[in-house]
């Protein structure tokens, strides 16, 4: 494994415009582009590239394309799980959703983190962050988590909001930056 991979897969800084990263980037492109484009072919089919493409797949996740990622392998689904159109998931670190999870349209999952330096951030540097998603998690239509985020489960994320935070377990949370307003019965 080459020193940029490792220091990524380390939460560490790196650079991306690696050879080595490119090749896992070349695949991803294909295998997104295969799922993408066979939007209508059998579920047989579409499941069969979500497991060459992603890290693991419970049973009866759907996705529904255009879904987009980093490299895919970094990226765990639990069973029964449903993401809808136009996801976009940045995997430079591990992204973990849970069973049952029901994500929106338009929900982006970001783990990669840029320089605020302006120098390093012109020379490429970027580290990423976890994201965990729990069980029973509902993220509405345009929800963006940010990198090393974790969502309890059984919590609603209402539509657009921004969560920059750990959220806990059994909450309705909104807004930018997302809040929790109140506790859900579960």
């Amino acid at each position: 494994m080459g020193e940029n991979k490792r220091r990524m897969l380390a939460g560490e800084w790196f650079l991306p415009d690696d050879e080595e990263l490119s090749v896992d980037t070349e695949r991803r492109f294909a295998l997104c582009a295969a799922y993408n484009a066979n939007g209508g072919a059998a579920p047989g089919e579409r499941a069969k590239i979500l497991a060459e493409l992603l890290g693991s797949v419970g049973e009866g996740v759907r996705i529904r394309p255009p879904f987009q990622c980093d490299f895919g392998r970094y990226i765990s689904i639990g069973a029964r799980t449903f993401v809808n159109f136009n996801a976009v998931f940045l995997d430079s670190a591990p992204i973990t959703i849970g069973s049952d999870v029901q994500i929106g349209p338009n929900v982006q999952l970001l783990t990669p983190i840029h320089e605020l330096a302006a120098e390093r951030r012109r020379a490429g540097w970027e580290r990423a962050a976890p994201v965990t998603i729990g069980d029973n998690v509902w993220l509405g239509g345009g929800v963006i988590v940010c990198p090393g985020v974790t969502i309890g489960e059984n919590t609603v994320v209402g539509a657009g909001a921004v969560v920059t935070k750990d959220l806990p377990a059994g909450v309705l949370a909104v807004g930018n930056p997302a809040r929790v307003i109140r506790t859900l019965e579960i």
